[in-house]
Parts: structure tokens; sequence; C-alpha cells
């Protein structure tokens, strides 16, 4: 493929300033079972090009999903259009810009492996994990799925660049919802919106916890359903991994795409309350907090090796010990920041969703690094709290300030020790200031690695594959409340 594509590519990329062409190519199935009833397998095969020509300042793509001598030639010419059409009426002339010309090779784990994806096999162990959440009538929802996602691109440049990158990932999922007296609660492993999402093989399905987990997780739905609310009041707050997430995602990784800053999301999803000149002395959070855009970490969702304007990605702080100090923002925004006289260095997260899809500052993974302390003394440092495990609502203002995310499971914390659980535990802050409450923060032993398939950006609509790993943390004097609103 990159031998054909490269000797079509060559014949275009005379006579502009720069162009590239990167191809994608997507597989992906999906086996369900619910109420222990197979459900229709889910596949689909998707592959194309973009093109992107910058010539004489200005900027122009086009995108086509044919690979033939003439598809390619045509999807040229129009990139080639627009970008004479931008030059000299655009607000950032990008002849600013140095584009790379990168070579390699990145391999996701087990990317060159069999996958072993045996469908038979498969659908006998969602089965049976949904057989296992019938534990009690009161179940009255249930099922169990697993997802397969296999990803090839190639990117080349007219300065002589060439990658290819290959990486496939594995997503399982399993919930139950118990109902009675007018109530229902849910619980789900890693979340409603399939939180464990990985780059590797079948070692994911292992790693979830996904075997054995139909008789666990209808049983804490159970406990739900006759738990007390979560009280309310100010207090300790010790959020577990697949919370942590949530929190990561939407207070510091929204806020930290440059291009939001610059103003691009402002009549789509809102703006941040981030601007450029608090990079490097902002405090965003207490001194424990350290948060890295990591895709070199290679078992989160969204590892790679370059970017989809083709630069190198490699690990980068972007808050160290609370102070904030760079954006996810990849080359061109960091140009713009520049032109505007605020220059900050960002990091490789220009990515796209797909072929038809131009790239934009995306979040990758973005990690909470760990700390020191076990489990036991997150939870023996606390008087007064509640845990809180898995998120299953988030409302957040347009500027990615003020919140209130509530939570799946929730248990009370007195005097050290672990007490009752209770349901529909919330709780609200402020971006700007909740991180800054960061009191305790797990070690290695407490460390998860999440993500999300969901991630939406952009017009037209870009919805991505997003990476978080954490330990649990602990915030203190948090507002908390409970399904009664006390």
């Amino acid at each position: 493929m990159l031998k054909t594509l490269e000797q079509r590519f060559r014949a275009l990329e005379s006579g502009v300033d720069f162009c590239s062409l990167r191809f994608v190519e997507e597989e992906t199935e999906s086996l369900a079972v619910r109420q222990n009833t197979p459900l229709p397998i889910g596949r689909s095969l998707d592959r194309g090009v973009m093109i992107t020509v910058m010539h004489q300042g200005g900027y122009g793509y086009a995108a086509t999903p044919d690979l033939s001598d003439a598809g390619i030639i045509a999807a040229f010419e129009r990139a080639k259009a627009w970008a004479l059409a931008t030059a000299h009426r655009s607000v950032f002339d990008y002849r600013q810009i140095a584009p790379p010309n990168p070579t390699g090779r990145y391999l996701g784990p087990t990317a060159e492996q069999p996958l072993n994806w045996h469908r038979k096999d498969l659908m006998a162990l969602l089965m049976d994990e949904s057989r296992a959440c019938q534990i009690d009538e009161r179940i009255v929802d249930w099922g169990a799925n697993v997802d397969r996602l296999e990803v090839r691109q190639v990117y080349l440049t007219s300065g002589g660049g060439a990658v290819e990158q290959h990486y496939r990932a594995v997503i399982p999922s399993l919930s139950a919802t118990a109902f009675a007296e007018g109530d229902s609660q849910t619980r789900s492993l890693g979340g409603q919106y399939n939180g464990y999402c990985r780059q590797g093989g079948m070692e994911v399905l292992t790693q979830s916890g996904l075997y054995g987990a139909g008789k666990r997780v209808a049983d804490e739905a159970l406990q739900l359903l006759l738990a007390p609310n979560c009280p309310g009041g100010n207090m300790d707050l010790l959020l577990m991994p697949s919370q942590m997430m949530l929190q990561i995602h939407e207070s510091i990784g929204h806020p930290l795409e440059l291009d939001r800053i610059l103003g691009d999301e402002r009549n789509y999803a809102g703006t941040s309350f981030v601007s450029l000149d608090m990079f490097g002395e902002y405090r965003y959070g207490s001194p424990l907090l350290n948060v890295t855009y990591d895709p070199s970490r290679s078992n989160e969702f969204a590892a790679y090796g370059w970017d989809d304007d083709g630069n190198a990605a490699e690990k980068a702080f972007l808050i160290r010990d609370g102070v904030l100090e760079r954006p996810l923002g990849g080359a061109i925004s960091q140009a713009r920041a520049a032109a505007e006289g605020k220059p900050v260095q960002g990091v490789a997260n220009s990515r796209s969703s797909n072929w038809n899809r131009a790239p934009i500052d995306r979040m990758a993974n973005l990690n909470v690094e760990a700390g020191d302390k076990t489990l036991d003394e997150l939870i023996g440092g606390i008087e007064r709290g509640v845990l809180m495990d898995t998120n299953v609502s988030w409302s957040i203002d347009d500027s990615r300030n003020k919140f209130q995310f509530s939570c799946e499971w929730g248990q009370l914390i007195e005097n050290g020790q672990l007490k009752g659980v209770v349901k529909n535990p919330g709780y609200r802050g402020i971006s700007a200031t909740f991180w800054r409450a960061l009191k305790a923060v797990g070690n290695g032993s407490t460390d998860d690695v999440m993500g999300t398939p969901y991630c939406g950006k952009g017009e037209p609509n870009q919805v991505i594959r997003v990476g978080h790993a954490s330990p649990a943390c602990v915030f203190g004097n948090i507002d908390v409340f409970g399904g009664e609103g006390a």
C-alpha cells in the first residue's frame, strides 16, 4: 500500500509549496448480547485519503475514497484550488509554518500478531456473562459486548516524508440495571460508555475484568438499589480512576486545547477559561498535580508515533507540580499563537477522526502521574468523605469551568474506614479551583488505564478516541450531593 500510494503522490507534489497525503483504513467489528439474546454482528471497513496543500500562504484540503490515479489527482486539484482561494485572505499566513517530513513506522502492541478473534468463543463468553447477571428478578436489563478496531495509516509529504502506523484496540463492556419501587440503578464495567478501551489484543479482556464480571456487576446494581442516597455537604472526595478519567477529560483536556483557547470552538462547544498568558505561571492545581500528554504509553487508546500533521509524538508535561506549562496545541495552533505575540510550546496532538476530516487540536493520552499513596493510605487519611467510582452523568459550562458530575457507585468513608454503599453520588466544583484541592495522589497500584471512544469536537463534528490513565486521588472540602439534592 505504501509503495503504490507513494508512486501516485510523488507525481503530484511539484508545483506547490507543500503538500501531503494521509491515508487511513479502519476496520471495526462488534459482538453483543442483550438479555441472553445475541445481537446481529456489526462490521465496517472504511478507507480513503486526505490531500493537504499549502501554497502562497493559503491552505486547502480535499478528501476522497477513490484511491485510483484519477481520484487522487482530483483531490489534489481541489485542495490546491482551496489553497489559492485562501491565499492572502486568511487570518494566518501558512508560510510561517515549516511542515515536518517524518520517516518511520509505528506499531501498537500486538499489531502484527494474530488477534485470535474467534467469534464463536467470544459470543459464548458474552452469553455466559449475560446469564450470570440474572441473580435476582429485580435485574431488569443487562448486556455485554466486545468491539475490535484495526487502524492502518500512511502519511506522505512533498519533502520526502513517509510514515506508516498500525495499531489495534479491543473494547469490552458490560452493564446491569436493577429496578424496584420506582427506582432504577445501573452498574457497569468501566462505565456505560466503554471506559475500558485500550490498544492491544485479547489480553484486554482479562485486564478489564470482563471474565466473571456479570455476577459482580449485577450484585453491585442491587446493592445500589437498596442503598441510601449519598449525603450532601462539604467533605473529602476520593475519586477512583474510572471517574478521574472524566474529571481529567472535561476540566483539563478540553480547557487546554489550544485552538479552543484561540477561539475556534466558540460557536459550537464554547471556549476555555484558560488564556495564553497563563502558561508558565498559572497555578492550575496543588503541588501534587502532574499531568502529562503521553502518546508513547502504548496500551492507552490514543497512542501513536506521529500526529496527523506528521509531528513526532513524545511525552510532555502540561502541568508540573501544579503549575500550567503548555497547552494541547499542534504546530498550526502554536504558530497562530506566536503570530498573536504570545508564543507557547505545544505538543504533537493535531489529530483527525478519519480520512475525511482535517486535523485539529485534540486530546490524546492525557494522564495524571502517580503519587506515593496506597489505596489504604488514601482512605485512612479521610475523616469524613465519600469514595466515588464510574461516571454516569456530567455537565460543564461553555468555558469548561463550572461543572457538576455524578457517579454510579459511592461508599462513605468515616474515620479512615470504608463504610456503607450510597447511591446517586455527585459533586460539583470549578475547574480553576478544584484541582488546587488535590490533597493526596495514589501510587501505581491504584492506577488504571481508561479512555473513551466518543470525544466530540469540531465542525463538521469529529468523534475521536482518547486515553486517560490515572491513580485514585483525594480532594479536600468538595461540595458533595446525593439523589435528593441534599
